[in-house]
Formats: structure tokens, C-alpha cells, sequence
């Protein structure tokens, strides 16, 4: 038997990358699996979000946060090992991407009004796409 759907909502998602699966007033909910572009090695840019912070939570594999400092361009990296089940709030205007195990599930609560002309990329340096594959060589050889 099924509810009525004015009841409750059930969505999911199994393909690749990103897809928004609720959008509520002023939110929106989403599912971050892995696609090839998540590769460390792959990583060419970083995004920021000018109007809000952005959630995520690791559901299942491996999700190191790449967190650039930096105005017009990234300054500095760092990567977080992400925890299952641990939520991670990424401020404001903080450059930021991912990098994902062929197995992750990350869920994501961001604002419904979250697109590319307030959310600018800005390209890293061949450098600092080698500094992320080696942080993220670090984060997974430590676990």
C-alpha cells in the first residue's frame, strides 16, 4: 500500500554527481554521488556560495572537503577527512569542493535559491590541483 503523496514525499537518487530532490520554501535537499570529475586528480576549480552556507553530510564512502581561504582566488587549501554522519557547515563565501570515493553518498541542505550566478568558480592553478591530490593521498592513508 502507498500513502497519498500529500502525505509524505519519498525521493531518491543512484545516478552520478549532483541532483537537488526537495525543494521546500526556502531550502532544497540533494544527493553528491561520485562521478568522475570528484577525482582528486580532476579537480581543476573551486566554488564559493555569496548569499548562504551550504550543509553536508557524509552518508556513506569517503568525502574530503577541499576548504580554500582566499577572496578573488584561492590562497591556501586545506582538506577535511569527512566523518559519517557529522555535519558540515561551510560558511559563506568560502571556496569549496569535494572529493569522493566511488561508493559516497553526501547529502547536501543548501538555499532553494543556491545557483551559478551567486555561486561564482574561480580556477585553481595546476599546482594547487597536485597539492589537492596530495592532501587527499594524506586524509585516506591516514585512515
Amino acid at each position: 500500500m502507498s500513502i497519498d503523496e500529500r502525505l509524505l514525499e519519498i525521493r531518491s537518487y543512484t545516478a552520478e554527481g549532483y541532483m537537488p530532490l526537495v525543494d521546500y520554501q526556502n531550502w532544497r535537499v540533494a544527493i553528491l554521488r561520485f562521478e568522475e570529475g570528484l577525482l582528486p586528480d580532476r579537480i581543476a576549480d573551486m566554488q564559493r556560495h555569496d548569499e548562504t552556507d551550504e550543509v553536508f553530510v557524509l552518508l556513506a564512502g569517503r568525502c574530503i572537503l577541499l576548504l580554500g581561504e582566499g577572496a578573488a582566488h584561492v590562497t591556501a587549501i586545506h582538506a577535511e577527512d569527512m566523518e559519517p554522519l557529522k555535519v558540515y557547515n561551510v560558511k559563506r563565501g568560502v571556496w569549496h569542493h569535494h572529493a569522493l570515493s566511488e561508493d559516497a553518498v553526501v547529502l547536501i541542505v543548501e538555499n532553494r535559491d543556491t545557483v551559478d550566478a551567486n555561486s561564482p568558480k574561480v580556477a585553481l592553478e595546476p599546482a594547487q590541483t597536485e597539492q589537492i591530490v596530495d592532501l587527499c593521498r594524506q586524509c585516506w592513508a591516514e585512515a
